[in-house]
């Protein structure tokens, strides 16, 4: 982990090394007080030297204002070279985002991947560079003031030394249990952001449903495990802390009564005893930042922890000589296709069915039946368990995954737009278009006209989701996009059934003219928008129970039959 770790100060080698060399700069300036303390007590004043006082005086003034320039340097350009691998780190993580499958956002909330981001990353940083600076600084002014202290007096200093050993293993010691507590305390905030990042996206749900006392019950479930966890942690904490910190008042201890004894005994005198004291902070000072920095380091392994989780995800993954297909066409055919999300729940069982190049087929049945998770797999968004898919005779695992899913457009029934513009959620479709190109699309999409009645036009900000938009809107709009796409297979998953009969009726000409010259997949609740579908087939608990067109079905007078007088006859009331 710590090769990986370093692998990231690469680009910023040069302020690194400056980093260090000015952290190392700073320890030896550190090291002048104790050392002219003691020429100060056994020369310039037994000896009356008062020039040399003086004239010491004020260069160990002017090696204090370079040492005061040295840690500005050190607390800036570090900062900055943290901050830079932070943003780094970001941008590794935002890109491993786009190529996990979809199973892994199945598994993993929005709100806890977003709390990696942005919590964890910030831990991270500020490891990256206090980690070094501060191992460097305290480790080279610990050797330094330890070489000191043994030069002026070897027994005393070895005594002193004893107390080391003792506090690096109560250290030790602490930093495991607090380790533990503060992983504990990471999934808490992140499982608050996640209740977070739920709540607010759904804040006119609740609304709606006047359902704001549930809401604040979980969130305050949620706060009450992070109050635990934290709490949980700083108790680790304050074991550490105080533990270590007693074992460090030791020192000075030590440094008095076998000081004070080395002096009644005539083996040091007062200059070195008062050299000795002023000394030893020295030494401990470095070594107590050294062992407080265990919780920094904690905070900042546990997040690169967390960050390493999602980059060593499992990514999709298409074969090494996986086949790029410019246009996409032709039969598909689904094979004794059989399909699991989880190895214990079978989604699909033996599916087969094909769909001639440029027909129509429609995929009816009960919710939970299949239908949604056939729309799935022809992009292959998630690999099938068993069987094959092909398209125009090629299996669509033997694809790439970008060849595969630009011949596909997907138009469903819960639309996502992007805050921004409505002329960027229509170009979404193709990134390359031209302005004139996206009006072209917008007026097959019978959004047009709307959209240059609003004040800015295509211009004009629709808000987060489209939500200053309405339902028909944003479905006009996605379709707007796939027109623009121009796939030659075209997926609509249930794209009317969360809107009004007279906004489905307009949605209807817009989607019947995308599907013109396209082989179209069709997934619908309302069995009267696809009477005219070349195929149908009705799926009811993975399985294709039957099949037909509508007429056939109607005379065969079964299940899509039973489903389709149930519709007309809730209508007809």
């Amino acid at each position: 982990m710590i090769k990986r770790f370093i692998k990231y100060y690469k680009p910023y080698k040069r302020i690194f090394f400056l980093d260090m060399l000015a952290s190392l700069l700073i320890a030896l300036i550190g090291m002048l007080y104790p050392i002219l303390t003691n020429l100060i007590l056994k020369e310039f004043i037994p000896n009356k030297q008062i020039a040399y006082l003086i004239g010491f005086g004020i260069a160990i003034f002017i090696c204090y204002i370079i040492r005061m320039l040295l840690k500005y340097f050190v607390q800036s350009y570090g900062h900055i070279m943290g901050v830079k691998m932070q943003a780094d780190m970001r941008r590794e993580i935002f890109k491993k985002l786009q190529k996990l499958p979809f199973s892994y956002y199945d598994e993993h909330e929005t709100g806890k991947i977003m709390s990696r981001i942005t919590n964890d990353l910030m831990e991270i940083s500020e490891l990256a560079h206090h980690g070094p600076e501060n191992f460097f600084i305290c480790g080279a002014s610990v050797v330094l003031s330890f070489a000191y202290l043994l030069s002026i007096n070897w027994q005393l200093t070895l005594i002193i030394f004893i107390c080391v050993p003792l506090l690096i293993i109560v250290s030790l010691y602490m930093r495991k249990k607090m380790n533990n507590a503060f992983m504990e305390s990471r999934k808490s905030v992140a499982l608050i952001n996640g209740t977070l990042e739920s709540s607010i996206t759904g804040i006119r749900v609740t609304k709606a449903f006047n359902n704001s006392e549930e809401e604040i019950e979980k969130f305050e479930n949620g706060n009450q495990q992070f109050v635990k966890a934290r709490s949980k942690a700083y108790v680790r904490m304050a074991q550490f802390w105080s533990s270590t910190d007693f074992i460090a008042n030791l020192f000075n201890i030590v440094v008095l009564i076998f000081g004070a004894l080395f002096v009644f005994w005539e083996k040091i005198d007062y200059a070195i005893l008062v050299t000795f004291m002023v000394s030893i902070n020295v030494f401990l000072n470095p070594l107590t930042t050294l062992i407080n920095f265990v919780e920094q380091y904690q905070d900042g392994v546990t997040g690169f922890k967390r960050f390493l989780e999602i980059i060593d995800a499992k990514e999709e993954e298409e074969k090494e000589d996986a086949i790029d297909v410019c246009n996409l066409k032709g039969e598909i055919v689904f094979d004794h296709v059989s399909f699991n999300y989880h190895a214990n729940k079978e989604v699909l069982n033996d599916i087969s069915f094909k769909i001639e190049e440029g027909k129509k087929i429609a995929l009816v049945g009960p919710s939970g039946g299949g239908k949604t998770t056939i729309c799935h797999l022809l992009p292959n968004f998630y690999p099938v368990t068993s069987g094959k898919i092909t398209i125009g005779g090629y299996d669509i695992s033997d694809l790439t995954f970008s060849s595969l899913r630009n011949s596909i457009g997907i138009v469903q029934q819960d639309v996502f737009l992007f805050s921004g513009t409505v002329i960027d959620n229509i170009r979404y479709g193709k990134l390359s278009a031209t302005d004139l190109e996206v009006y072209e699309a917008a007026k097959k999409a019978n959004i047009h006209e709307y959209i240059m009645s609003l004040e800015n036009g295509y211009q004009t900000e629709i808000g987060e989701r489209g939500i200053k938009l309405s339902g028909g809107q944003k479905q006009r709009i996605s379709i707007a996009r796939v027109f623009l796409k121009n796939p030659s297979i075209l997926i609509l998953d249930e794209a009317t059934s969360a809107l009004d009969t007279i906004t489905e009726s307009i949605i209807q000409e817009s989607l019947d003219e995308l599907a013109k010259g396209r082989t179209t997949l069709i997934v619908a609740h309302r069995l009267s928008t696809i009477k005219n579908a070349d195929e149908i087939y009705v799926i009811s608990d993975g399985r294709i129970i039957e099949s037909g067109s509508h007429d056939m079905l109607m005379e065969k007078d079964g299940e899509y039959a039973n489903l389709y007088k149930k519709q007309f006859s809730n209508l007809t009331c």
